[in-house]
């Protein structure tokens, strides 16, 4: 459980500032997630300026609200991790290629480099990234549709 001996406000630029149960204020703090993928409602940290843990939240749930919502709001703003849903096409099964997928956020493409772009995570999960640095989830790959087990065997 963690336990809120903190304040926690936004600056008239929307940063995030935080307030110790002794005063110190620490200025443009950010929520950093432990673990993202796994487990991205439990363990995070907001640090500050030089990369530092000023509070650690065991769960966004054990955070008031009000507070809970202003770090959700500012790692949406600060992640950005589509999650495929299928595969729809590649231009081919050669590096460098371009996939055509559907995500949560909608239809994209985008260009996978080599295999070892896609990592895997744990038992399921892959992530892949693009030439750009975005990295795609796909959270189950054995709950693809056959067309996108397919494709993604070819390059696994």
């Amino acid at each position: 459980m963690t336990t809120i001996d903190f304040k926690l406000t936004r600056d008239s630029f929307g940063r995030l500032n935080l307030t110790t149960a002794d005063g110190v204020l620490h200025e443009h703090v950010s929520p950093v997630r432990a673990f993202p993928i796994q487990a991205p409602l439990d363990g995070l940290a907001l640090v500050n300026t030089d990369g530092k843990e000023v509070v650690w939240i065991e769960r966004l749930e054990d955070l008031p609200a009000d507070y809970a919502a202003m770090v959700a709001e500012e790692l949406g703003g600060r992640e950005f991790m589509p999650e495929i849903s299928r595969i729809i096409d590649v231009t081919s099964f050669a590096t460098p290629c371009t996939w055509t997928v559907a995500t949560d956020r909608g239809e994209t493409d985008f260009v996978l480099r080599g295999e070892e772009d896609i990592r895997r995570i744990g038992r399921d999960a892959l992530l892949v990234s693009d030439t750009h640095g975005i990295h795609f989830l796909i959270r189950n790959q054995w709950e693809l549709d056959r067309h996108s087990k397919k494709i993604l065997d070819r390059f696994l």
